[in-house]
């Protein structure tokens, strides 16, 4: 089973930038599509960015495009999410995903992914 372990969250003030990494336990892995999705307080959890497996395409919330970046090193199993000119509706606990037969249909939906971190808090000041 694939374990995954989030880093990188912090408390920042709006405009900075922050890098959330996402370590992942199984060389299985590389062949996974690889998603961020944010749950702010009192809210579900939302698609925030995904990079698919085998074209290695990314795709991207509406409110977070032209700012995050999805990016994964299979060396490493790790994947990243660069996050630039952050606003304080960024606010909230990061969370992995990992898909390793997700359909493309599915890709912003939670349910479509089979294993999870436990989650890092982002945190954006005015």
């Amino acid at each position: 089973q694939v374990q995954l372990v989030e880093s990188g969250g912090g408390l920042v003030q709006a405009g900075d930038s922050l890098r959330l990494s996402c370590a992942a336990s199984d060389r299985t892995f590389s062949r996974s599509t690889m998603a961020w999705f944010l749950q702010a307080p009192g809210k579900e959890r939302e698609f925030v960015a995904a990079l698919w497996r085998n074209t290695g395409n990314t795709y991207y919330a509406d409110s977070v495009k032209g700012r995050f970046t999805i990016s994964r090193d299979n060396a490493k199993n790790t994947v990243y999410l660069q996050m630039d000119s952050l606003k304080p509706e960024d606010t909230g606990v990061y969370f992995c995903a990992a898909g390793p037969t997700i359909i493309l249909s599915n890709l912003f939906n939670p349910r479509g992914y089979n294993y999870w971190g436990q989650g890092t808090q982002v945190t954006v000041s005015s």
